[in-house]
């Protein structure tokens, strides 16, 4: 009886798959089609033809041969070597709930943070109204989405590797600083005319629920001024322009993401997954642990209170594309006081300009270079400190789903001081990476 219940859950669930693989509207690839594409566009054609379930996953593995080293007068650094890293999967479920309403589910099957099977998110995207009679004005400018879900704070999350999901990211790693949330909350979507889109956005400015009164009970210390005394929402705007122009893309967007008091924002230390550099730049108790997991980046720490402001261009001209940062962001954690900067937040700026050539049929080949460098101020210090990295990279896809890439990084700390690891730190070398994308 148990053999034949096995044979017959088999059975379902190899039929399932197979009614499992149907395009669900408004969605964005997970393989090269999705290479630049941002905000998944209103003039969607794909026709209702009822409940449909896609199923895609994300693979990637690494090599790397990388060095690093410090100061002297540095704490000592991992003894690091050559070797495979940990590789990574991702598994999603889009769902046509109804004509124009999608369902994303996006799971973690395995990271370097969390090598158990963990959920990012799931969310609710609307860009028909069915059940007033898909009103044309609402299908043709607007849209929203709801759930605990990947903020739409600047264009770099859209490029940028998460767990497995490599294939969009011609470079192993993301930004020194990797711009990227996911919180409990609502976008609004508006595409006034063509080629442009505004959102705002009202989300719990933290990565988990949270339903504690901080004002009742604050989180540190009795209710003085350095505690959390409010827990404030974070308001998240955007504008983009997009067009396409003959053989000349154009693209440009600003983002504003911004709370006054916080238990915990994580802009910049939302990622789930990890960096793509094993070890660099870690102490010599070092044991590819998931406490650190953020090799090679930097985190300002502006935890409780945050404005960052981003400018994204992208420009693409047949096989040669261009894709700049400029960001500013001031905040602090909950015990700073403005006093000690000048009655002011602590500041910091990211500048990031990556320049790819495709080339081949279907752009299957490609070369690229990315410039990037932070300078910011720690807490509690009176000078800024600065993190500049190059990396060079060349990538092949053998089809759509397929992609190998390597790439050689350089990235140089200056500003560091005293016993901290970064004192004088550098860290270079290559790193190889098949990704799978479906």
């Amino acid at each position: 009886m148990k053999t034949l219940f096995k044979i017959s859950s088999l059975l379902l669930f190899v039929l399932f798959i197979s009614k499992s693989t149907a395009q669900i509207q408004y969605a964005r690839d997970y393989n090269q089609n999705g290479i630049n594409v941002f905000e998944p566009s209103k003039k969607d054609s794909l026709p209702y033809e009822g409940f449909k379930l896609k199923i895609g996953g994300s693979f990637r593995q690494s090599y790397q041969m990388l060095n690093h080293e410090n100061s002297d007068s540095s704490a000592a650094l991992y003894a690091l070597g050559n070797g495979f890293n940990l590789a990574a999967a991702n598994l999603n479920f889009n769902v046509q709930l109804g004509d124009g309403i999608q369902i994303f589910l996006e799971n973690y099957m395995a990271a370097r943070h969390h090598n158990e099977f963990w959920v990012k998110g799931g969310y609710i995207q609307i860009d028909k109204l069915p059940m007033f009679g898909n009103p044309d004005w609402f299908t043709k400018y607007a849209r929203v989405k709801i759930g605990h879900m990947e903020i739409n704070y600047g264009d770099t999350h859209f490029r940028r590797s998460d767990g497995g999901n490599a294939i969009f990211n011609p470079f192993v790693e993301n930004n020194i600083i990797d711009q990227f949330a996911t919180e409990i909350g609502g976008e609004v979507y508006i595409y006034p005319t063509e080629g442009l889109m505004l959102m705002a956005g009202l989300t719990n400015g933290m990565i988990r629920n949270n339903v504690r009164d901080y004002d009742a009970n604050p989180v540190i210390g009795t209710g003085k001024a350095d505690s959390i005394t409010a827990k404030n929402p974070s308001i998240v705007l955007k504008a983009a322009y997009d067009k396409q122009m003959n053989d000349v893309r154009f693209r440009l967007s600003a983002s504003m993401y911004s709370n006054s008091s916080s238990p915990g924002i994580t802009l910049y230390s939302g990622d789930r997954t990890g960096s793509g550099y094993f070890g660099v730049v870690e102490a010599a108790a070092w044991a590819n642990g998931t406490a650190d997991f953020t090799s090679g980046r930097f985190n300002p720490g502006m935890t409780n209170k945050l404005t960052a402001i981003i400018f994204n261009p992208f420009i693409k001209y047949k096989g040669l594309e261009f894709f700049g940062t400029y960001e500013t962001a001031t905040g602090k954690t909950v015990n700073e006081k403005p006093e000690a900067y000048d009655g002011a937040d602590r500041k910091t700026t990211q500048i990031s300009g990556e320049l790819v050539y495709r080339f081949l049929a279907n752009e299957q080949l490609f070369l690229a270079g990315r410039y990037n460098t932070i300078t910011s101020r720690l807490a509690n210090a009176t000078s800024d400190v600065e993190i500049s990295r190059i990396a060079v990279s060349a990538g092949w896809f053998p089809t759509k789903n397929l992609l190998l890439k390597g790439e050689y990084v350089t990235q140089t700390y200056d500003g560091f001081k005293g016993a901290d690891i970064r004192n004088g730190a550098k860290f270079n070398g290559i790193t190889i990476e098949a990704v799978v994308g479906f």
